[in-house]
């Protein structure tokens, strides 16, 4: 297995790169899918949750309400590290399984993580960045999802600075541009990951 890295703040569009580099063949470890699987109803992290936040968080659905949940933490530094020692357990635990799984094979694995740098990771044969401005990033989260400005800015504010991922990037992806630009780029970088074997 080789392991690469990658990571970006919110909104930088670390997913898009993610895709394009599975359709080149790499196997993706998506931490930000795994939070959503390991959020779904029935299950202990959900429960742990509605005990610590109430019953406000779930919708009428009987799904998580991400934004009522967002609401409380984003605003409150000490229900932020609750939900982190709620969440981020049951998440390392399923990366680990996942990457032990994919351990004896020869494949791409793309750990795709949004807290990468500040995780202090030490395992990876290199570290992709995706690089946005932050208010161009803030911008993108508003008109694509649906985020309002001030609920993006608090986000990005609790992740590594720009200049703090830059720094421990081995390859970075510019996203300033457009689809066609990131395409190029996720193949330089795929060519890029094949010169760390």
């Amino acid at each position: 297995m080789l392991l690469i890295g990658l990571t970006g703040g919110i909104g930088s569009g670390k997913s898009s790169v993610s895709a394009r580099l599975a359709a080149l063949g790499a196997v993706v470890v998506d931490a930000d899918a795994i939070v959503r699987d390991v959020q779904e109803p029935g299950g202990a992290v959900l429960e742990a949750m509605v005990t610590r936040f109430g019953s406000g968080i779930i919708a009428a659905n009987g799904v998580l309400d991400r934004q009522a949940v967002a609401d409380v933490v984003f605003t409150d530094s000490a229900a932020l590290a609750d939900l982190n020692a709620i969440v981020h357990p049951a998440v390392g635990a399923e990366i680990a399984r996942r990457l032990e799984v994919e351990a004896p094979t020869d494949h791409v694995v793309i750990l795709d993580v949004p807290l990468l740098v500040e995780s202090g990771r030490d395992d990876l044969a290199g570290l992709i960045v995706v690089d946005l401005d932050p208010e161009v990033a803030v911008a993108r989260l508003v008109e694509h999802r649906g985020f309002r400005a001030e609920d993006a800015r608090a986000r990005i504010a609790r992740q590594a600075s720009r200049e703090d991922r830059l720094a421990r990037a081995d390859f970075v992806i510019d996203n300033r541009g457009t689809p066609a630009e990131l395409q190029v780029q996720a193949l330089a970088a795929w060519t890029w990951i094949q010169t760390r074997r």
